[in-house]
C-alpha cells in the first residue's frame, strides 16, 4: 500500500469548490498492487497469487454442517465413503455425499482427535481423555486398544497393516497388530506424540511436543531425529515417494486441544463417566526467536516408579502456552532426501495446521480465517480460498477435489477444480487520518468475455465499520476512474465483487482510491524567551568594539618620555545582551510552515512585527532594542506555502510577560564615618524596572561579601543598607559597593575611607 501526494491540475478551481472547509493542494491515493496489500482484507471466493492478483478461486461447495464446533479429523474409506471426527461431544459421522451423511457412533470420551482407515475399509479412531483406540467395522463398534494414556493425538497404518498410535502425556508411539496387542515401539522422551505418518519404506515419522522434534522410527527402540525446529509442536507430516518430508509446525496447538478436551470431560461429568481431573501444564519459554529443546539424541527414559524429567507438571489449573510476540508463529518445512531442510513458508500471525501433497503444489490451511494456501515447487505462495471459519484443521484429497475441515463450526467444504461462479473482496479499512473528500476510485483489470467486476464503497469516522458507517455505495463499474460517492470522512473502505463464467475468471491487479485530506492547522507547542552574552566574534576584537574579552600589557622597562605624556587605557564592557526567542511547532500533514514574530509591550495596544517569514524556530535580538519593560512575544505559524489561500491554516501562540530590564540599579551614598579602625557607611540601591535581589560589598579589592537589607530582606526596588567595619589599618581603604536587580544588571559605588 503506497501513499503518494500529487498537485491538482487546476488549483484556483480546487479551492473555489472546497470552500469553505480547509483542504490542502494535493491529493493522496490509496493503493493495493501487491500480495502484501490485498492479504490484509477479506476474501470470499477469491484466490490472492503471489504477483498480487485477484481471480476467482476453486469453486466451494459446503459438503457437510455438524452442529459441533470442530472437526478434529478426516479419513476416507477405500468406498469412498468420509469419516469425519467432531469435539466436544465424541462424534463421528459418515458423509457420503451432499445432504448424504449420519451420525455413525458416539464415543464415551468428549473428543476424538485422530482418525485412520486401514486397507480393508475397517475405521480407527483415537479418543480423549482416557485415551482409547476402536475399531469400527460394518457398523459396529469395538474397543480395540486401550494405551493407558491420556491423549490419543495422532494414529497412521502402515503398509503390513499395523496401526501405530501417537499419545500424550508420556510421548510414546504404540504399535498395534491385526489382533489388537499393542506394545510401545518408540518413547520419544518428550510429552506428546502429536503427528504421526508412515513413508513408503515402511518408517514411521513422529512429530512431538513440546520441543517440536521430528523423528524417524525405523525399528522399535530405533530413531533417528530427522528435525527439531524451533517451534513446539511439528503438527501434520507428509512423507513423499521420492524421500522428501514435508512438515508443518506451529505452538500451542496441543495445549488449546488438551483444554478443550478436559473442560468437555469435566461437563460430562454429571453422566456418572470418570473423568480424570487433572490437566496438562506445558510452559515453553521462548528466548530471542528460538525455544531450547533438550538432546533429542539421548530421549529421557522413565525407569519404573519414577517421573521422568520431560513429563509436565500435572495440576488441575491449565497454563496456556506463553506466546511471544515478534517470533514465528508457524512454519512449513521441507526435509529433502538428503535431510537438508528448507524453510518453505513462516508467519508471526498464522497457525498452520494440516498439509496435502497435491501433484503440482502442496496446500497447507491455517487458523487466520479459515485460509488455504498453495505452495509451488519454486516455493511461491498463493492464497487458494478463504473459508471464513476460525480455522481450517484438516485437508484430505478428493474426487478431483479437496475436502477442508473446520473449526468455530465444524463444515467440511470441497474445493473443485474449476473456479466458482463469482466472489467478492473487501479491502482493510483505510484511514486518512482526517476527514476527507473523496475522489475516484480506479482499477487495472483482465477481463475475459462473460466476466464482470463492480466496485462499492463505504465510509466513516470509526475505526471499524459499524452502524454508523455509510451503507455500501452503489456499484460503479468504470475502471478507468468512478467518483466515489460515500460521504467524506475520515476512513474508507471498498469490496470488489467479480464474476465469470463457463470456469474463466477476471483477474483484478491493482486497486487506486484518491482522495483530498483536509488541511490541519498547524501546532504550535511552546515559545521559550532567554538572555544571553553577545557572542565574541574576531571582528569585535580587531575594531575595538565593545567584548568582554580584554587584556592589559604592561612592560617594565624604561619608557621613551613623549610631549603627550602617558595615555589612559580605557578596559571596554563586558558583552551586550542578547535576547534569543524559541518556539516549537508541528504540522499534522507534514506541510513547511512559515513564520511571523510580533512584540507588545505591557501598556501597549498594538503588536509590533518583529521577524517575517522565516522558516526557523528562533530567533535572536540585541536586549538594547527594547526599553525596560515587561512585554509579550507573539508567533503566528502558517503553512501559506503549502496550500492555497482559501485552504491555508495558521496557529497563534503568545508568550508569558517577560521582563526587559537593560538598567542597572543606582547605588546613592549616604553617611560615611571614620573612627580609627571602625567606619560606618550607610546607602541606597535602586531600580527603575525590576526588583533588587543582590547587594555585596569589597574592602581593598578582596573578595565580595554578601549584604542584607536594613529591613531584613532583599525585595524591592529600593532598598537601604548600612555597613559597619572594624579592625581596619591605618591609612586609607577603598570600599566598593554593587548591587544587582533581577536582571543581574549591576550597580557600583566606591567609598575612599580615610
Amino acid at each position: 500500500m503506497t501513499l503518494s501526494m500529487r498537485h491538482f491540475a487546476c488549483a484556483a478551481a480546487l479551492c473555489a469548490a472546497l470552500a469553505p472547509t480547509a483542504f490542502p493542494s494535493g491529493t493522496a491515493t490509496w493503493e493495493l498492487n501487491s500480495y502484501a496489500d490485498f492479504i490484509r482484507g477479506r476474501f470470499n471466493g477469491l484466490s490472492l497469487s503471489r504477483e498480487g492478483r485477484l481471480s476467482l478461486s476453486p469453486k466451494v461447495e459446503t459438503l457437510f454442517t455438524s452442529d459441533q464446533p470442530v472437526i478434529w479429523a478426516l479419513a476416507q474409506a477405500p468406498d469412498g465413503a468420509i469419516y469425519a471426527a467432531t469435539g466436544h461431544r465424541g462424534r463421528l459421522y459418515k458423509i457420503e455425499g451432499p445432504a448424504k451423511s449420519t451420525l455413525l457412533w458416539t464415543a464415551a470420551e468428549p473428543e476424538i482427535f485422530a482418525l485412520a482407515v486401514d486397507r480393508s475399509g475397517a475405521l480407527y479412531a483415537g479418543t480423549s481423555p482416557d485415551g482409547k483406540v476402536y475399531r469400527i467395522e460394518n457398523g459396529k463398534v469395538t474397543e480395540y486398544f486401550a494405551p493407558k494414556a491420556r491423549y490419543i493425538w495422532s494414529l497412521a497404518v502402515g503398509p503390513d497393516g499395523a496401526l501405530y498410535v501417537g499419545t500424550g502425556e508420556q510421548g510414546k508411539v504404540f504399535r498395534v497388530d491385526s489382533a489388537g496387542h499393542g506394545e510401545v515401539w518408540y518413547e520419544t522422551g518428550q510429552s506428546h506424540i502429536t503427528g504421526l505418518a508412515v513413508d513408503t519404506q515402511n518408517r514411521v515419522l513422529a512429530g512431538t511436543e513440546p520441543n517440536g522434534i521430528l523423528y524417524r522410527i525405523t525399528a522399535k527402540d530405533k530413531a533417528f531425529v530427522l528435525y527439531d525446529a524451533s517451534l513446539p509442536e511439528i503438527r501434520a507430516i507428509v512423507p513423499m515417494p521420492d524421500g522428501t518430508v514435508y512438515a508443518a509446525a506451529l505452538g500451542g496447538s496441543t495445549t488449546k486441544r488438551a483444554q478443550a478436551a478436559n473442560q468437555a470431560a469435566q461437563g460430562n461429568s454429571g453422566s456418572g463417566a470418570a473423568v480424570t481431573s487433572s490437566v496438562t501444564t506445558i510452559t515453553v519459554e521462548a528466548q530471542a526467536a528460538e525455544i531450547k529443546p533438550p538432546d533429542p539424541t539421548k530421549p529421557t527414559q522413565t525407569p519404573p516408579g519414577a517421573a521422568a524429567t520431560s513429563t509436565p507438571q500435572v495440576s488441575t489449573q491449565f497454563t496456556p502456552v506463553v506466546d511471544s510476540s515478534g517470533v514465528e508463529k508457524s512454519a512449513v518445512y521441507r526435509i529433502n532426501p538428503d535431510n537438508t531442510v528448507e524453510t518453505l513458508w513462516s508467519s508471526k500471525e498464522e497457525n498452520v495446521y494440516d498439509l496435502l501433497a497435491l501433484e503440482k503444489q502442496i496446500l497447507f490451511s491455517t487458523d487466520q480465517d479459515g485460509r488455504i494456501y498453495g505452495l509451488a515447487p519454486d516455493r511461491r505462495v498463493t492464497l487458494v480460498t478463504q473459508t471464513n471459519e476460525g480455522e481450517t484443521t484438516r485437508l484430505l484429497p478428493g474426487d478431483h477435489s479437496v475436502l477442508a475441515a473446520t473449526g468455530n463450526m465444524g463444515r467440511i467444504y470441497r474445493l473443485g477444480e474449476v473456479p466458482g461462479p463469482s466472489g467478492s473482496y473487501e479491502a482493510p479499512v483505510h484511514d486518512s487520518s482526517t476527514a476527507s473528500r473523496w475522489g475516484s476510485l480506479s482499477w487495472r483489470a483482465d477481463m475475459p468475455a462473460s466476466s464482470t467486476i463492480q466496485f462499492r464503497t463505504r465510509s466513516g469516522n470509526s475505526a471499524k465499520p459499524d452502524r454508523t458507517w455509510s451503507d455500501w455505495s452503489e456499484p460503479v463499474t468504470s475502471a478507468a476512474g468512478s467518483r466515489i460517492a460515500s460521504p467524506n470522512a475520515r476512513y474508507i473502505q471498498w469490496k470488489v465483487e467479480m464474476a465469470g463464467a463457463g470456469g474463466v475468471t477476471p483477474t483484478l491487479n491493482s486497486v487506486t482510491l484518491a482522495y483530498l485530506p483536509q488541511n490541519s492547522p498547524p501546532v504550535l507547542k511552546s515559545i521559550s524567551v532567554v538572555t544571553q552574552a553577545a557572542a565574541i566574534t574576531q571582528a569585535a576584537v580587531k575594531s575595538g568594539g565593545s567584548t568582554s574579552a580584554y587584556s592589559v600589557t604592561v612592560s617594565d622597562g624604561d619608557t621613551p618620555a613623549t610631549s603627550a605624556g602617558t595615555p589612559t587605557q580605557t578596559l571596554p564592557r563586558a558583552a551586550a545582551q542578547q535576547i534569543t526567542l524559541t518556539w516549537v511547532a508541528e504540522d499534522p500533514d507534514g506541510d513547511r510552515l512559515v513564520y511571523n514574530v510580533y512584540f507588545r509591550g505591557e501598556d501597549e495596544t498594538q503588536w509590533k512585527l518583529l521577524r517575517s517569514n522565516t522558516h526557523d524556530n528562533s530567533m535572536t535580538f540585541d536586549a538594547d532594542v527594547l526599553a525596560d519593560g515587561k512585554y509579550f512575544f507573539r508567533v503566528i505559524a502558517s503553512d501559506r506555502e503549502a496550500n492555497p489561500p482559501a485552504s491555508a491554516r495558521e496557529a497563534t501562540l503568545v508568550s508569558a510577560p517577560v521582563m526587559i530590564d537593560n538598567t542597572p540599579p543606582v547605588v546613592t551614598l549616604g553617611e560615611v564615618r571614620r573612627t580609627g579602625a571602625t567606619a560606618h557607611v550607610e546607602w541606597e540601591a535602586s531600580d527603575r524596572a525590576s526588583a533588587l535581589r543582590r547587594c555585596e560589598y569589597s574592602l581593598d579589592a578582596n573578595s565580595w561579601v554578601p549584604m542584607e537589607s536594613v529591613d531584613g530582606v532583599i525585595d524591592s526596588q529600593n532598598e537601604k543598607f548600612a555597613l559597619d567595619l572594624n579592625g581596619l589599618s591605618p591609612g586609607e581603604h577603598l570600599l566598593v559597593i554593587r548591587a544587582a536587580d533581577s536582571a543581574n544588571n549591576t550597580g557600583v559605588a566606591k567609598v575612599i575611607l580615610k
